[in-house]
């Protein structure tokens, strides 16, 4: 599986969906209630419950994840986590298929959203609505526009972890020389337009550059309320057919291409640190990228600049959409015995804590999964330190949940996401629009028939 990670299009290293966050800025430490449930040798000696969970957190991002696994170990004397780094997310999800057949695999695994469906029809996982039932777990806690994503058939089959979505990022100091309002970033694809080619012709600098990377589509379709896939994007029935080449689509592309060609936009390639790059170093104006960059570009900005941020743009104003959430959620595989599949449900727990969910935010920049995240006295001082990240959860909030917004369920999500750049590339080249779309959602449908004949019924 050739993959690009949920939300950072870096293309180079998978420190997990987005996450660029450049400081340890973690002030606060998670607390956690000790749990029961440690095995008893036949000696009688208890010892505790060995789980090991695999995750794709590298860099600072993994370093927050070792402090909770240590918080949690320290509170849990009856469970022991091991957690061990198994690289980008695709690479760790080969090593989870090989390991299927053996022992040898994880007690828990993060992955992707995009790899949600294969996850579910691998077999191998047990829903975490299994443990949620079981216990009368109170799920109202959890942010409903992150859950739905994971949530299929009425049942939530992973718990949602590292969470983000793509905001619009500006230069406050560009627009006051090109004579626009700093305080009034651009809402629509015309206000892109304009407010960029002001910069342009105003400032000699670039107005904008976005990456060409497969999940922006995602989300421009998403924010008109347009679906990626037939049958409700995948959720009310098995997705058949691609519908990249809708109207909605063709006519996004279209801007997009336009913004190029106009000298509003220029083209940077698919990589998001290459445009993240730019847009630090004052020479372009806006940039798209996940809300858990914004921390990094932030404090990349310094003194430099101010930055802005804003909602991701829409097609029109009238359009009622929202935006799709990316990153990762954390799955329960069923090939471990009982008391190690609840002991990982305890670790989940732990982790969807208010006080845990503040510690992540902090330190990583992805949102809390967990309303009451918000209310910790930490989170409320690193929203007045950094307030732009206020956008990113009105964004969030403001988001109906709708089949749209849901997110796209296929089992050949990378190559989709691959097909749809490649189509992107073609078009800036020359091609026209629609055919280009055209043959990237023929592609795109012969592959789902062709995942869709290998899932057992």
């Amino acid at each position: 599986m050739v993959v690009l990670a949920a939300c950072s299009n870096s293309a180079n290293t998978t420190t997990g969906s987005g996450s660029t966050n450049t400081k340890d800025a973690a002030t606060t430490e998670p607390t956690a209630q000790t749990a029961a449930g440690g095995s008893t040798s036949a000696t009688g000696t208890n010892t505790p419950i060995k789980v090991t969970w695999w995750h794709s957190m590298g860099g600072e991002v993994g370093k927050a994840a070792t402090e909770l696994v240590k918080q949690f170990n320290e509170t849990h004397p009856d469970i022991q986590v091991e957690e061990v780094y198994q690289g980008a997310y695709d690479e760790s999800l080969n090593k989870m298929k090989a390991s299927m057949d053996s022992k040898s695999g994880p007690s828990l695994i993060q992955v992707y959203e995009i790899g949600s469906r294969y996850m579910i029809d691998s077999g191998a996982i047990t829903p975490v609505q299994n443990f949620i039932d079981a216990e009368g777990y109170d799920l109202s806690q959890i942010e409903k526009n992150i859950a739905g994503y994971y949530t299929f058939d009425g049942k939530l089959y992973s718990m949602p972890f590292n969470t983000s979505n793509p905001i619009l990022y500006y230069n406050k100091n560009l627009f006051k020389e090109a004579g626009l309002d700093p305080e009034k970033p651009p809402a629509t694809f015309d206000e892109v337009k304009q407010d960029a080619l002001a910069i342009t012709n105003k400032t000699g600098k670039s107005g904008a550059s976005f990456a060409i990377y497969g999940w922006f589509m995602e989300q421009l379709l998403a924010n008109q309320g347009k679906e990626f896939v037939n049958n409700g994007n995948g959720r009310t029935g098995t997705a058949t057919e691609s519908l990249v080449n809708s109207d909605a689509a063709v006519n996004t592309l279209k801007w997009w291409k336009d913004l190029i060609d106009s000298k509003a936009a220029i083209n940077l390639g698919r990589k998001t640190d290459d445009t993240k790059k730019a847009f630090l170093a004052g020479q372009i104006g806006m940039t798209l990228d996940s809300t858990a960059s914004l921390r990094g570009i932030v404090d990349g900005a310094g003194s430099n600049f101010e930055v802005g941020t804003a909602f991701l743009p829409k097609a029109s104003a009238s359009d009622q959409g929202g935006v799709v959430v990316g990153g990762a959620s954390l799955w329960i595989l069923n090939n471990k015995p009982e008391a190690e599949q609840k002991a990982a449900w305890e670790f989940i727990k732990f982790l969807a804590q208010p006080e845990s969910q503040a510690y992540w935010h902090i330190s990583t920049g992805y949102f809390p999964i967990t309303t009451k995240a918000y209310e910790q006295q930490s989170v409320i001082d690193n929203m007045a330190k950094y307030p732009q990240f206020k956008t990113a959860v009105d964004q969030l909030h403001a988001t109906n949940l709708t089949t749209a917004t849901q997110g796209a369920v296929i089992g050949v999500f990378p190559e989709a996401r691959q097909l749809v750049e490649s189509a992107v590339e073609e078009t800036f080249n020359g091609k026209d629009a629609k055919a280009a779309l055209d043959s990237a959602a023929k592609a795109i449908t012969e592959k789902i028939g062709n995942y869709n004949k290998t899932v057992k019924k």
